[in-house]
């Protein structure tokens, strides 16, 4: 390994291809990747995708519904807290503690009405909410910890699939089932998967790492990111280059909506079919990762990202017609999933692990503003341009990264504590 930076990273970058890790040893941590992020994804599904569906069966309104988003803030805000899983116990005790709270908070609903919003209720969002982002701090920050640079491609493949697999589950099995079994039965399988999940975490194996300590400030991981050469354009960087991707989101399914699909086609195009398009684009944009090398990857797997946008745009042109919307809709779908798989490879990349949980946390957080201002504006922007218009312009907004790649690669990566 190259001699650490004073800033507790490694002087070279590696963006050019590793020798491939020992298959048996990359197999049982892709594995636990698998597994953890499964569990990452469960929770957040529950808690966005499953609630909002049993409360409006029962009866709540479209208002209170809506200000229960307000519950998914810790997911925003878990980089607060995250200094705590650097500094205090082991990775694995955090996902432990947090997923046994977890299962019993979701049991909690077997008994519930789901025809009001009572304090009670409040209370305990919030506190699925906050367990789900502390688990996904510590998953995140054990991830950085147990895996090589060379092994962060494939990894990041494997995470997205498990994460989408887990929305899946949760959001669309569980679902299904509420009708047969009820929902009360339907909270209880919840509640156990994610206590037979703990048990399964009681295997994972520990990481070996260099903790930090409490005599390192509380503003340790922040300094530290700080020092990295061409900082400005590392967050420029985070904040743009999937700006194009989030800000066509938004208005996909208004889109299809607004074309006379219906919900049954835009389910099984968007959610079924696109998933799996997802999936085998992550998986893809792995391997592609491992081999082309970080910096290679991010220029490559990014502007097929930012190309797919345009096959919106030539929809919307054409009158979005089933053939070309179809296409449309896998294309970008997939091409989501290659570059999402190199992206996170780069965040990774870029922590010192001895700070992962923080300094992965700050970055994501980063990541989210991007998402959220392009989502605040998009329907604005629709509105004003039209569809095709605005598909072309959700392609502009992907360019900027690309300027920003000549200084992105001075940023050293594989920051590995000294």
């Amino acid at each position: 390994m190259p001699a650490p930076s004073p800033a507790g990273g490694s002087t070279a970058e590696p963006t050019a291809p590793l020798p491939a890790p020992p298959a048996a040893a990359l197999r049982t941590k892709l594995l636990w990747v698998a597994t953890l992020y499964f569990a990452s994804g469960f929770p957040y599904s529950f808690l966005n995708e499953m609630l909002p569906v049993y409360f409006r069966a029962g009866g709540v309104s479209l208002a209170d519904i809506g200000l229960l988003s307000l519950a998914a803030l810790p997911y925003t805000f878990k980089f607060l807290w995250a200094p705590l899983v650097d500094r205090l116990g082991t990775r694995r005790r955090w996902v432990l503690g947090c997923q046994l709270l977890l299962g019993l908070a979701m049991l909690s609903f077997a008994v519930s009405e789901g025809s009001s919003v009572t304090p009670v209720l409040w209370v305990t969002l919030l506190a699925i909410a906050t367990l789900s982002a502390t688990q996904d701090v510590a998953v995140d920050a054990y991830t950085i910890e147990r895996l090589d640079p060379r092994e962060l491609g494939p990894a990041n493949g494997m995470r997205v699939t498990a994460y989408r697999l887990a929305l899946i589950a949760a959001g669309g099995l569980l679902l299904a089932l509420s009708g047969r079994l009820g929902w009360p039965n339907v909270f209880r399988v919840a509640g156990v998967t994610m206590l037979v999940l703990a048990a399964i975490t009681l295997l994972m194996p520990s990481t070996t790492r260099h903790a930090a300590t409490g005599g390192d400030p509380i503003w340790e991981p922040v300094r530290r990111l700080l020092t990295l050469p061409a900082l400005w354009a590392a967050v420029l960087f985070v904040l743009t280059f999937k700006l194009g991707d989030l800000a066509l989101q938004p208005m996909i399914r208004p889109f299809w909506v607004d074309a006379g699909y219906s919900p049954a086609q835009i389910g099984t195009v968007l959610s079924t079919v696109g998933t799996g398009a997802t999936i085998v684009g992550a998986l893809a944009g792995g391997l592609l990762t491992a081999r082309l090398g970080t910096f290679r990857a991010l220029w490559m797997l990014g502007l097929v990202q930012a190309l797919s946008n345009l096959g919106y745009y030539a929809a919307a042109v054409a009158g979005a017609p089933a053939p070309l919307l179809y296409a449309a809709a896998v294309i970008e779908q997939f091409t989501s999933g290659l570059g999402t798989a190199a992206f996170l490879t780069f965040l990774m990349s870029l922590c010192d692990k001895r700070y992962a949980a923080t300094q992965y946390a700050l970055l994501s957080a980063l990541y989210r503003v991007g998402g959220v201002a392009a989502g605040s504006i998009s329907g604005f922007a629709a509105e004003r341009l039209g569809y095709a218009p605005y598909f072309l312009l959700t392609f502009a907004l992907a360019l900027p990264a690309y300027a920003l790649l000549p200084y992105v690669r001075r940023v050293p990566l594989d920051r590995s504590a000294a």
